[in-house]
């Protein structure tokens, strides 16, 4: 195992010899690393935490940690990351809570920035973003291909819907819709579609113009939400996409930000 002379590793930790821990590490009890995971220095990480495999830790992150939550109990809840994900500088993310449903669960292949934190029974889905400093309070969802900007705090019980962008330094006290793009500099609103990250993730442009022609009703015209769902539940042949553009709005409890 390429472990370095300064990192401790807890007896009852279990780590792959293919994983790499540089100086100054230190991995708890109840932490499994998967196969290839990499320790660059500095990293602390605690359990219960179940870690996948081909993991990047850069230095000074605080992974599975307890949560900040003055109820908790020390109570043996977990964190669960997938594989492939690349955690950055100074990074913290916290297990879950037993209120929360116990559980703080990461994706694949997501990109955590420099100083983002990632509160108690947060979940972030696939091929996710999080930019530098975004904050992202307890019970926050971030689903599929969503990019959080930098410096963003994000309030508990938010979802983030999957394709959507937000720019930087946005305060997110709502639901985000999916495929959208919300910004601060529009007075905090949604204010069109992502229409350039779709097509970097090859939507074809007849799926494109679908979510397009859906948020023309939604965004541009003169109706109320209820209104705009109707609308679209009434049209034939609605789009996947569309049709779970809908289901969300319809399962915000906080609202969502239009």
């Amino acid at each position: 195992m390429n472990v370095h002379p300064t990192a401790i590793i807890h007896p009852q930790a279990k780590v792959p010899a293919s994983c790499a821990i540089g100086p100054y590490c230190v991995i708890g009890a109840d932490v499994e690393l998967g196969e290839n995971c990499r320790l660059v220095s500095h990293v602390a990480i605690e359990g219960p935490t179940k870690i996948g495999t081909a993991n990047s830790f850069f230095p000074f992150c605080g992974v599975g940690m307890a949560p900040q939550d003055v109820t908790y109990k020390n109570e043996p809840t977990r964190l669960e990351i997938g594989d492939h994900n690349e955690i950055r500088e100074c990074v913290t993310i916290s297990r879950g809570t037993i209120k929360g449903g116990g559980v703080t669960r990461i994706g694949s292949h997501t990109l955590i920035m420099a100083y983002t934190h990632i509160g108690h029974d947060s979940v972030i889905g696939d091929h996710c973003m999080l930019i530098n400093g975004a904050t992202l309070a307890g019970h926050v969802t971030v689903e599929e291909w969503a990019v959080v900007g930098a410096l963003c705090p994000v309030h508990q019980f938010v979802r983030i819907g999957a394709h959507s962008y937000i720019g930087g330094g946005t305060t997110i006290t709502q639901d985000v819709l999916p495929f959208s793009m919300t910004s601060a500099a529009r007075d905090t609103h949604a204010y069109g579609m992502n229409k350039v990250g779709l097509e970097r993730r090859g939507f074809s442009r007849e799926r494109i113009n679908k979510i397009h022609h859906a948020y023309k009703i939604l965004l541009a015209s003169r109706m109320n939400t209820s209104q705009a769902l109707a609308k679209l539940k009434s049209e034939p042949n609605r789009s996947e996409d569309v049709e779970m553009l809908i289901q969300f709005i319809e399962a915000s409890e906080r609202g969502i930000i239009k």
